[in-house]
């Protein structure tokens, strides 16, 4: 892949990790601030706003320089979101400039794969990359987890650092850090010598050239199933996090440090999913994973079950080692619940990381790649404030959460089935569909 490719996945992963512990931060923040529980899914909504008002805009200028400039630039909107926070401005408002820096960053992100590689690579990069940025989900959460831990913030307070007056703000000051390491690994990614386009500074232009793209992606015939699948993913990722969190609460009794553990073990899944798919698919094979997505919302419906299961303890029996007598019990209800969740990130990692790709590529093919990554994260963050408002509204009427799994579940499996069927009714439009993929028309 090339030295540059490797420092992209490593200024990804650490600007990854600094979103999701901010995230769980922001969380906990809310909740010493007697805040509304309806409240934690706004975030997401705040973050995303970004995406979809500044469409138009960032795909432009992700073109208009070089990548890691770009980047650069974003990762440091990042680092101000964060400081407006550890500053006491409201996580609702801070957490929108994350996002704005956010919306920034994601068109050069996967631009400058496009850039950087054929596309004969493309969905190998995309599982790499993909796979790395749930680590950073998974160990993002798990750290935003360990932050908001009574003990770990009672040991901050015990160091009387100067200016922090509570453990939220240690906190904060360590996310922080980690956009800063992004920051610096962005300035040593490489120019890719790619001609960069002129930014324009009519925004009237920008709408007219917005919209232009929009529709060329939503007419080809592949472009259109690709963009359907990632944007109803995105939506219902974003959603299912929210879920995860309420339910293992209600359900499982485990308090905010501890949901955030499962969240990490659906990220697992998501990494496997995606490594799987980087291995054994082609960019033209990308098409057979649709099914992998309707099979993903049935198995949805099946967590409402797993708070019933007895909870049998299987009773290890004790054995030496080095000396020490260990002895364990197993809890069946736990393992099942670890892996359902596995089994579900799985599902996701493995259909969405070739869809990605062929995204990726279509749109590089049709536009360039700032321009149709600025597409694709409109459609998809519109989805992501869609449903996450839609999650909000239903706490607010105090809808029970395994009916929200059970619809949220059928709903996905059932917008699949009709994508599945418009591609189905492409194929047949056009037996040569597969030359699509190298050829825009």
């Amino acid at each position: 892949m090339g030295a540059g490719f490797y420092i992209v996945m490593a200024a990804q992963f650490f600007s990854a990790l600094a979103d999701n512990a901010l995230l769980i931060c922001s969380i906990q923040i809310l909740a010493d601030l007697q805040a509304p529980s309806e409240y934690a899914p706004l975030l997401k909504t705040s973050f995303t706003l970004s995406y979809v008002v500044l469409a138009a805009f960032v795909g432009a200028f992700a073109d208009s320089m070089p990548k890691w400039r770009v980047m650069y630039i974003s990762n440091a909107i990042k680092i101000a979101g964060c400081a407006m926070m550890l500053f006491g401005a409201h996580p609702l408002y801070a957490y929108a400039v994350v996002g704005l820096g956010a919306a920034a960053y994601s068109p050069a992100k996967y631009g400058i794969l496009t850039e950087m590689l054929p596309p004969a690579k493309l969905v190998a990069a995309n599982g790499w990359i993909e796979g790395l940025t749930v680590g950073a989900i998974i160990i993002g959460s798990l750290m935003g987890g360990l932050l908001i831990m009574p003990g770990f913030q009672d040991w901050a307070m015990s160091l009387h650092l100067p200016i922090m007056t509570d453990a939220n703000q240690i906190s904060l000051l360590i996310v922080g850090s980690l956009y800063v390491v992004a920051a610096i690994l962005n300035r040593y990614v490489p120019d890719t010598g790619v001609v960069h386009t002129t930014l324009k500074h009519d925004p009237l232009y920008l709408l007219r050239e917005f919209g232009h793209c929009s529709r060329l992606l939503w007419r080809d015939k592949l472009g259109q199933i690709s963009l359907a699948v990632t944007t109803l993913f995105w939506g219902a990722g974003a959603t299912l996090q929210f879920i995860v969190i309420d339910w293992a609460g209600e359900m499982l009794d485990l308090n905010l440090s501890e949901s955030t553990q499962l969240q990490g073990v659906v990220a697992v899944g998501v990494a496997i999913g995606a490594i799987l798919a980087a291995r054994l698919l082609t960019l033209r094979q990308s098409m057979k994973v649709i099914s992998i997505g309707i099979t993903m919302g049935l198995v949805v419906p099946l967590m409402v079950i797993l708070p019933y299961m007895p909870e049998f303890n299987l009773h290890v029996p004790a054995f030496n080692l080095f000396g020490t007598q260990l002895q364990y019990d197993i809890h069946l209800r736990t393992v099942a619940v670890m892996l359902m969740m596995v089994l579900l990130g799985a599902l996701s990692g493995f259909f969405v990381v070739p869809m990605n790709a062929l995204l990726q590529h279509r749109g590089h093919v049709l536009m360039g790649a700032g321009h149709s990554i600025a597409v694709q994260n409109f459609n998809e963050n519109l989805s992501i404030l869609i449903m996450t408002f839609l999650y909000f509204v239903l706490g607010w009427l105090d809808v029970s959460v395994n009916v929200i799994i059970v619809v949220f579940g059928l709903f996905v499996a059932g917008i699949m089935y009709l994508i599945k069927l418009r591609h189905l009714r492409n194929q047949s439009e056009h037996d040569d569909l597969a030359l699509l993929v190298d050829h825009p028309h």
